[in-house]
Parts: C-alpha cells; sequence; structure tokens
C-alpha cells in the first residue's frame, strides 16, 4: 500500500503562517515568557482551538517555527549539493552545516531560548534535535573513526544555546558563534 501525502488546505496553510509569524512577533517583542497560545491566536487573527489543534501547546509551536527556520537547511543536507548535500568529505560538510546552522542559531537566538525553555523536559526527542543530532554522529563518525560520535555530537549542540548566542555575539563579531563552533569541531576531529 502506498502512502498518500495530503497537501495542506490553503485556509489551514494560511491560518499556519499567520500564526508563526505572530509567534515571531511576540517573541521579538518580549522573548519567549511573552509567548502563549491566547496571545499568538489573538495576534494572528485565529481561535485558540486552531493554534491549539494545530501545535498542541507552546513547545509544539515553538518546535514548529524553529523546523520552518530549519527546512532550507534540512533539505540541502539530504538532497543538495556539496558540501552541504552529499558528495564532499566529511570535514568539508561538517564546516559547511555548522556554519549554516549556526547563521540560523545567530539570527534566532530568541527562539533557541525560548525552544530550549519549553521543550527541555522531552529536548533530546525534539525533531530538530534529533536530526542535526543524528548528522553531526555521521559526520564525525567518517571524519574522526573510532570516537563516540554520539557523544561528541550532543556535545557540539549543547553549544548551540540561546542564550549563550546571545552573550556572545555582537554587531562588531556577528559571526563570533559560528567561528567559535567551526574551530571546536576541527578541533575535535584533528585530535589524536
Amino acid at each position: 500500500m502506498t502512502a498518500v501525502r495530503r497537501t495542506e488546505r490553503a485556509d489551514a496553510a494560511r491560518n499556519r503562517r499567520a500564526v508563526l509569524q505572530a509567534t515571531e512577533r511576540l517573541l521579538a517583542e518580549g522573548g519567549g515568557d511573552h509567548i502563549s497560545l491566547d496571545r499568538v491566536a489573538a495576534l494572528a487573527g485565529v481561535g485558540k482551538g486552531t493554534v491549539f489543534r494545530r501545535f498542541g501547546s507552546r513547545a509544539g509551536l515553538l518546535q514548529a517555527l524553529l523546523e520552518e527556520k530549519s527546512r532550507e537547511l534540512r533539505e540541502a543536507i539530504t538532497s543538495g549539493p556539496p558540501p552541504l548535500g552529499p558528495g564532499a568529505p566529511a570535514r568539508q560538510r561538517l564546516l559547511a552545516f555548522l556554519d549554516r546552522l549556526g547563521e540560523i542559531a545567530e539570527h534566532n537566538a530568541v527562539l533557541l531560548s525560548a525552544h530550549e525553555q519549553a521543550c527541555a523536559e522531552d529536548k533530546y526527542n525534539d525533531p530538530s534535535y534529533r536530526f542535526w543530532h543524528r548528522h553531526l554522529s555521521a559526520l564525525l563518525a567518517e571524519g574522526r573513526p573510532g570516537c563516540d560520535a554520539d557523544f561528541l555530537a550532543h556535545a557540539l549542540l549543547a553549544a548551540f544555546d540561546g542564550n549563550l548566542i546571545r552573550h556572545i555575539t555582537r554587531p562588531e563579531d556577528p559571526r563570533r558563534f559560528t567561528r567559535s563552533i567551526q574551530q571546536m569541531a576541527t578541533a575535535l576531529l584533528d585530535h589524536p
């Protein structure tokens, strides 16, 4: 039996976009503490039930926004051209991946902080986290055979802390976090 891919109704897609835009606006205005299903629904012009049915909770809403922000990167990793996509050596893919993920993190540190807080109990089961972890583990295992790639992937992802990113990112050096995480990954690969 073949799985049927369901397409989203136009009104549902419109509501989804409105809800995610409202969430992003509230994050920008007041951070993660400013997000509630009631506020998001009111700003998006939809009922609270619509938000609840679609996203389930505040954590689900933040997960969906993070997934939306990283969708293009996921697609580039799985089917794009090298160095993000298949075909490049592990080191090049790792550094390219960390460059793009770092860029997303630097531009969305408030979202990361709110997501971390809302999903703290279930962080390791978050779809984005699982995807990034699998990808990092595979690249680390290929780039440094015999290492504990599972642990090292968790260690690298632990650095993607929204509060840390906001703390070290300054207008005069907006890519400091990304450069630093790439240096850390290079050191892990080069360590004897």
